[in-house]
């Protein structure tokens, strides 16, 4: 067992570490693992509260590269709040899908990363009152090696090359890396073929 330098915190500390002081101050980049996607709710000024996709939006008019891997369905006031902003939509913000991602991270400009239990929900990583939000817990890290580990399984996941031997693909609603191409003979770096970014077709009838 190695040791290494990390802050664990609980509840709002989560959100006031994670969401204010490092993601919404990121310069390069922002990669976000979650099992769900919900809107959530952001402090921009005390006492002035917007959307996340508000703040993701800005980085993103910054030139700041966002990612996002989530595993089910983004909420329908997630997709709302999203369609209503080009920029996001024209590829400001990526997202892809992967129903066995349960991994919950945020890695800010490949140098500090949260790991933990809460996503990117209101009651997970949200500024929902301390009486009403989940209880999480989680731990933050400039650890090189934690870093480095965490961006290679994402990465993983993101160009696809976790979806030659996964065993539910058959039941996969949207797989990242296309039919066929696991066979392919493999030409140095671009054996995996990074896919374009991911929306899930949307059903007429769904629950909230």
């Amino acid at each position: 067992m190695r040791p290494i330098d990390a802050e664990l915190l609980s509840g709002s500390a989560l959100y006031r570490e994670v969401v204010l002081r490092k993601l919404a101050h990121a310069r390069e980049s922002v990669w976000m693992a979650t099992a769900n996607v919900k809107a959530m709710y952001v402090e921009r000024s005390k006492g002035a509260f917007v959307p996340l996709l508000e703040v993701l939006d800005g980085l993103a008019a910054r030139g700041v590269a966002l990612r996002l891997l989530h595993a089910e369905l983004p909420s329908r006031p997630f997709r709302a709040a999203f369609d209503a902003r080009s920029r996001l939509v024209k590829g400001g913000l990526e997202l892809k899908v992967c129903p066995r991602v349960h991994f919950k991270a945020v890695v800010v400009d490949g140098a500090w990363v949260y790991l933990g239990s809460a996503n990117l929900t209101g009651a997970g990583l949200g500024a929902k009152g301390d009486d009403v939000r989940n209880f999480e817990m989680g731990f933050v890290t400039e650890d090189f090696d934690t870093i480095d580990r965490t961006t290679a399984l994402f990465d993983a996941v993101w160009s696809g090359a976790e979806c030659r031997g996964c065993r539910l693909r058959a039941v996969c609603p949207d797989p990242i890396l296309p039919s066929g191409v696991g066979q392919a003979k493999k030409r140095g770096r671009d054996a995996v073929r990074l896919g374009k970014s991911r929306r899930l077709s949307r059903p007429r009838e769904e629950s909230p």
